[in-house]
């Protein structure tokens, strides 16, 4: 079976059990699941339950999709995503978006958390992407290309929305957020980076570095959808005299420390996004 037809078979099980049409999409990443409490659920699926999709492994991911409102906004929202170390295949842990813009979303808003390599960016900062690096093994767009999906050769000129980062950085701080502009460098984990490649990330110019979001990104501007990626720092990686041990658990405790600041932000942004 083709992609284009899995897609089509996800979208009609949805479909057949909810008629929302969302306008946004939202994948959240480690540490940020509970963003989703904020959602008025009309209906919600266990990703492995749904045709296509793969279930997630990663403890601090719920693995739902959610379909509801948030501040008004209906919305089709991930939480927790799939990631390329968990064993799945690029295709396979990019369907999601797929399917999010077959239900009819204009705008994806994504998160994730990230180490710095940025010696100005901070443990609990938020470093909105401006553009990344892709020293991930694989391709989610290798292969094959179906011209319904998107064309054979996507530009990544503008893969971020910079004019969004800007209004961003500002209304972050009115939250007690301190926001940047930044590059997301993406290996492939699933073990944390060595202090060689922490330096190498700054080298290359780099300002986070993280295990995931870039293969979402890709598909999202396949799609032709405009992209928002919001990343909390969880720990502080340059200078490398700096760096501290860190297991999991201090990075979902990092982001957590800063999520109750973060729905106020949210609520802005979706409401920001969905009068554009």
């Amino acid at each position: 079976m083709t992609l284009h037809n899995q897609i089509q078979e996800c979208l009609a099980f949805i479909r057949q059990r909810s008629d929302l049409k969302p306008q946004l999409g939202i994948i959240l990443g480690t540490g940020l699941g509970t963003l989703s409490e904020d959602i008025v659920v009309e209906r919600e699926f266990v990703y492995g339950l749904l045709p296509y999709f793969c279930a997630s492994t990663v403890v601090s991911h719920q693995g739902k999709l959610i379909l509801g409102t948030l501040h008004g906004v209906p919305v089709v929202a991930m939480s927790g995503r799939l990631h390329y170390y968990e064993g799945f295949s690029m295709q396979q842990l990019t369907f999601p978006v797929r399917v999010m813009h077959a239900l009819g979303i204009e705008h994806l808003i994504i998160s994730n958390a990230s180490g710095s390599v940025n010696a100005d960016m901070d443990a609990g900062d938020v470093i909105f992407l401006r553009d990344h690096i892709n020293m991930q093994p694989e391709n989610p767009l290798r292969g094959p290309n179906d011209p319904r999906l998107g064309p054979r050769f996507p530009d990544m000129l503008r893969a971020y929305d910079r004019e969004l980062n800007a209004w961003a950085i500002t209304a972050a701080a009115t939250h007690d957020i301190k926001g940047h502009e930044g590059v997301y460098l993406a290996l492939a984990g699933p073990n944390l980076e060595t202090p060689a490649e922490y330096k190498m990330a700054n080298i290359l110019g780099a300002d986070c570095i993280g295990m995931s979001t870039v293969p979402e990104v890709l598909v999202a501007r396949h799609c032709g959808l405009p992209v928002f990626v919001m990343s909390v720092v969880s720990n502080k990686c340059y200078p490398i005299v700096e760096i501290q041990p860190t297991t999991v658990q201090d990075v979902i405790d990092t982001v957590q420390a800063v999520e109750p600041k973060l729905k106020g932000f949210i609520k802005d942004l979706v409401q920001k996004i969905a009068a554009k």
